[in-house]
């Protein structure tokens, strides 16, 4: 906060927004999302803060970055009403969400690792249904529900009207085996494979999971950052 504050001295809102680099409307409307404690009131009904609405404040910065502003708001909330439990459990969400989030990074890292250079695309670049499915060992039932899903997206022969799958499609469907394979939904591939797609191959991807992996580390860390503060919140005195 950068400032030193002395039991029971009384801040104005603009001395708390000014410490925390705040605007006085942020202060105000941070107290009634329940941020902050409710302030005290002078005779003349002006807000008044102690050293605790600079503390929770300091916590609630703190919890902003590895829980985003909606769920610091309401683990503060809940602390000041009293439903630490609450809190905790809300904590107990954004850990379990970056947990989910690192395994789904690993599967995608495993599945790009497993995709062996045997049986690569023939020199015309394009394969038919049967020998892909062939090739992956499933069934070109399986191809055609991937493809109704738009995980997979093969072309039409114009006068035969057989699936042909490019590079990009047999691509799609190998990556689309491996993640089945690690037990990964349909739903939950899509999004994978626009990433994919969005890199323009796999290769490029590998930068996008870097930093994928990279960001993934510094919530881990802004978590702990946030935990601290809330801590030395719930330890300190009113």
């Amino acid at each position: 906060m950068g400032q030193n504050l002395k039991s029971g001295e009384k801040l104005r809102p603009v001395d708390l927004a000014r410490g925390h680099g705040l605007s006085t409307q942020a202060i105000r409307n941070y107290e009634e999302a329940g941020v902050l404690p409710e302030a005290g009131r002078t005779p003349h009904g002006y807000r008044t803060y102690t050293r605790r609405h600079a503390r929770a404040l300091d916590a609630f910065l703190a919890l902003v970055p590895g829980h985003g502003h909606r769920a610091a708001t309401a683990i503060m909330r809940a602390v000041n009403e009293g439903a630490v439990d609450e809190a905790f459990r809300l904590i107990d969400e954004s850990h379990a969400q970056l947990l989910d989030d690192r395994r789904t990074l690993r599967a995608v890292e495993n599945a790009l690792r497993d995709l062996v250079p045997t049986g690569e695309v023939p020199a015309s670049g394009e394969m038919f249904i049967g020998p892909l499915a062939e090739q992956l060992g499933i069934r070109p039932a399986t191809l055609r529900a991937w493809e109704r899903a738009g995980l997979v997206r093969p072309r039409r022969d114009p006068l035969t009207g057989y699936r042909v799958y490019g590079g990009a499609a047999v691509r799609d469907a190998r990556l689309t085996h491996q993640l089945r394979r690690g037990g990964y939904l349909l739903e939950q591939i899509a999004p994978l494979l626009t990433q994919v797609r969005s890199a323009g191959g796999l290769e490029p991807l590998e930068a996008a999971l870097r930093t994928w992996r990279d960001r993934l580390s510094s919530r881990g860390r802004s978590l702990l950052t946030g935990a601290a503060g809330l801590e030395a919140y719930l330890r300190a005195d009113d």
